[in-house]
Formats: C-alpha cells, sequence, structure tokens
C-alpha cells in the first residue's frame, strides 16, 4: 500500500455510521492513514445527524485508499465527483473529512496548520460566549457571569417567536435587554436568527442602531440578499451572516450588492479548512470582516482558529462553551457535554481578557479522548438525536425558529 493513504473512516457504535454521535449534538469523524496518522474531522449539521452519516458512506467508498495529502484533490473530487453539489449535507460531510486531512497535514510535518496557510499575522483570537437562549431572558446575570470568566464581548438572540408583522412592544423588550447587557461594558451582537421578517426586522435594525451593536446577525433569511442589501443602506450597524452558507458561491450575492460587513461561515458547514480559507480571502477583496460561525464543539473551534490566525481580515470567533445547547442536552442525559468535554487538553481554549492565545499544537492543536468521544457515542446513539424546535404562533401556524 502506498505511503500515508487513508486506511479508515473510523465507524461509530451507531450500526453502518461512520462518525460518532456524541452530545449535546455534535457529529465527529475519525481519518486514519497506513503510516497510523490519525486526523480528527467535525461535520456537525445540527438537526440532521442521519443525513450526515449517510453522506459519509459515499465519501468512505470513495476515499479509503486516496493519498492523505492530497487535501485539494480530495476536496475537489467529493464536490465536483457527483453530479449534485454543494447544499448543507454534501458541504457538511465533506467539511469533517477536510478538518481530519488538514490534522493529518500537521501531524506529519509536525507544524500547526496555521503555518501551512502561510502563517500568523496575530498572536490570540478574540472571542464571544453567547448568553440567554432561544427564549431570550436573564440576559443580565448572564453577561455578567460571562465577563467574570473573561469575555469582553457576548451575543444573544434578539427576539423570541414573532409574527410577519407583530406587537412594537417585543422589539421595545428586545432593546431593553440589549440596552441592559451594554451597561455591564460588554460588547454584544444580536442575533436576528432569521425569525424576522421584512417589516419587523427594519424596524428592529432602527431601534437597536442608537446602541451601538457590534453586529446584528442574519436580520433576515439568507434567502433574501436583495433585501438585506435595502435594509445594509438604511443602517450603520454591521451586518452578519453566513451560517447558511455553504460554499465561497454562495457568498457572491451577498458580497455583489454589498449586503454584508462581517461574513460568518461555519467550517462544520461550508466545506472545511480549506473552503474557510478561499472565503476569508474573498471576502476580504470586499473589506468584508471575517467572525466564523461556531456554536459547536472543539474540534470545529479549533479548525476555525487555524484560519483566524493566518487571516488578516478576521474579526472575532464564535465558541460553545457553557452555551445553551450544551448545558440542556447535558441536563437531560445525566452526563457532562460541553466543548471541553472530549479534550485531552482544554487549556488550549483558556480564555484571557477576551481572547484565546494562538494555538501551538501540531494538526489543529487540540487533542481528543477518543475513549471518552467512543463511550459517549454509545450512550447518545441510543437517544434520539438532535431536532431543532418547531415554533407555531397563536392562530397555529408556522414561525421561524
Amino acid at each position: 500500500m502506498t505511503s500515508n493513504t487513508i486506511t479508515d473512516i473510523e465507524a461509530s457504535p451507531c450500526p453502518k455510521a461512520i462518525t460518532f454521535r456524541v452530545p449535546p449534538r455534535w457529529v465527529f469523524v475519525k481519518v486514519k492513514t497506513s503510516d497510523n496518522i490519525v486526523g480528527w474531522g467535525e461535520s456537525t449539521l445540527e438537526g440532521h445527524t442521519e443525513a450526515i452519516e449517510g453522506a459519509f458512506d459515499d465519501l468512505r467508498e470513495r476515499f479509503i485508499g486516496a493519498v492523505a495529502d492530497n487535501i485539494q484533490d480530495i476536496w475537489q473530487t467529493a464536490y465536483m465527483g457527483r453530479f449534485y453539489r454543494g447544499g448543507p449535507v454534501l458541504m457538511s460531510a465533506l467539511s469533517g473529512l477536510d478538518i481530519a486531512l488538514w490534522d493529518i497535514k500537521g501531524k506529519r510535518l509536525g507544524v500547526p496548520v496555521w503555518q501551512l496557510l502561510g502563517g500568523k499575522v496575530r498572536d490570540r483570537i478574540k472571542v464571544y460566549g453567547w448568553i440567554g437562549g432561544d427564549h431570550p431572558s436573564a440576559v443580565v446575570s448572564a453577561a455578567v457571569e460571562r465577563k467574570a470568566q473573561g469575555f469582553t464581548a457576548v451575543k444573544m438572540n434578539g427576539t423570541d417567536a414573532i409574527s410577519w408583522i407583530d406587537s412594537p412592544e417585543l422589539l421595545e423588550a428586545t432593546v431593553e435587554r440589549v440596552k441592559q447587557v451594554r451597561s455591564t461594558g460588554l460588547d454584544v451582537g444580536v442575533d436576528f436568527h432569521g425569525r424576522l421578517h421584512k417589516g419587523m426586522a427594519k424596524q428592529l435594525a432602527k431601534l437597536l442602531e442608537p446602541l451601538h451593536p457590534m453586529f446584528i446577525e442574519e436580520p433576515l433569511l439568507p434567502t433574501q440578499p436583495e433585501e438585506i442589501a435595502d435594509l445594509s443602506n438604511v443602517i450603520s450597524t454591521p451586518i452578519a451572516l453566513g451560517e447558511r452558507l455553504f460554499t465561497r458561491w454562495d457568498f457572491r450575492p451577498y458580497l455583489e450588492r454589498r449586503a454584508i460587513d462581517i461574513a460568518q461561515p461555519d467550517v462544520s458547514h461550508c466545506g472545511g479548512i480549506s473552503e474557510l480559507h478561499r472565503i476569508a480571502s474573498y471576502t476580504e477583496t470586499y473589506d468584508v470582516a471575517l467572525a466564523p460561525h461556531c456554536p459547536l464543539g472543539p474540534i470545529a473551534l479549533a479548525a476555525c482558529m487555524q484560519v483566524a490566525i493566518s487571516a488578516p481580515n478576521f474579526v472575532i470567533q464564535e465558541m460553545s462553551w457553557k452555551m445553551h445547547y450544551n448545558i440542556a442536552a447535558g441536563e437531560a442525559l445525566g452526563i457532562e457535554a460541553d466543548l471541553h468535554t472530549y479534550m485531552v487538553n482544554p487549556e488550549v481554549f483558556a480564555v484571557k481578557d477576551g481572547y484565546i492565545a494562538a494555538l501551538q499544537g501540531t494538526g489543529i492543536g487540540v487533542e481528543i479522548d477518543e475513549d471518552h468521544v467512543r463511550k459517549a457515542s454509545e450512550i447518545y446513539v441510543k437517544h434520539a438525536p438532535w431536532r431543532n424546535p418547531l415554533w407555531r404562533g397563536e392562530d397555529g401556524s408556522l414561525q421561524e425558529w
């Protein structure tokens, strides 16, 4: 067998699965080469775990025996080699494989991945944590706690469920919450989460503008580039989006319409480190900042950081430590299920003065506790995988989550 070929994309205890389902809602993948180098990737697509496992059946069939060093050729073959391409499922599966291959290459060469992307442009990464939850409440006490943990910036959901056109009082409550969080001295990003339609979104964006939020995220659904561009022309607050865009081609209409100020691709959805790095360079051309989306696991965060360390237009990184999804899942299962849970070296994500130091370890820079992953997966596959909530209004009609 040729040296450094892919020999296995590790199976989990789940029958026919070739990934590890782990709580709170993550999908890890282990790739091993013929010279016994192991790389870890993350293909989490929240709410669509089984679809990812099915997509990996295809990737495993195609790439066992491929040369692990040929990351670009594997990426292009995975993307172009089937008639249908792109979209959340195929790109999320490819993301995990790509991250694992970069992890392998860095370990093989004895360097962090950021060295292979051209070296570092910064020594530390600015980060933010979440406060509140799907139903934003108690945000002030949560903000104070985040500040004590070392954060200087946070993100919160703007609203609960909301109708196409709804009571202005709902928006006033959002403004009051943001005002209270800002009073703690923290910067705050406000996630509209695509929940608001145009008539309400433009009102809320205008009301928040005097409070100078760090950004507003997904003010409208990502199906609306023209309308988001219109909104961008009437407010000064930076507009951020990108978690539901899956390639650089998906970002194109937003960039050409000057619709966004901050790109938020998700390394577990957009095609891994390879495509995240390309999106970073592409968005820099339009004077757009990079702030990767990552309410996910340690592998995804480490992969984001490798690009952030080397990307000139990077501004801030989301992290899921003590996030509401993690806490709720852990409580439901009676086990820990947080950012540090599956790591041997959680200290590399220590937050100090709003920053995490640049990762120095080889590959993606995190060490995964494989025994813990396997044991947690054995428990988790006996439960239904995570699904996003389904919200309905007072009249019974479906509302955006």
